[in-house]
């Protein structure tokens, strides 16, 4: 099990990132618009800059919706690969059997 605080902080991170998405892409479009004057690009840069640091959708890290592992972590499923193990052992996963040979 993780830590509660760095579950917490994802979190957190996520929140922003959903509060701030349409702001931070109409800002980016702007910064790359070659077209636009340099002053307006930079001013643009300057507010990107501006916004906190966490609402970046690079800084949210792929955790684990049971467990909070963060590596291992099926991306479709947003579950460890442990978790999922434990599971489908238990059969609470359709269509997935522990495999013999």
């Amino acid at each position: 099990m993780a830590k509660k605080s760095t579950v917490y902080r994802n979190k957190k991170r996520i929140s922003l990132n959903l509060k701030f998405a349409k702001k931070r892409n109409e800002l980016k479009k702007i910064v790359m618009n070659k077209k636009l004057s340099l002053e307006e690009r930079f001013k643009a840069q300057m507010k990107l800059s501006k916004l906190p640091r966490n609402s970046s959708k690079i800084r949210v890290k792929n955790r684990c919706e049971i467990t909070g592992r963060s590596r291992g972590v099926y991306r479709k499923l947003k579950i460890s690969r442990i978790a999922l193990r434990k599971l489908s052992l238990e059969g609470k996963v359709p269509g997935m059997i522990k495999s013999s040979w």
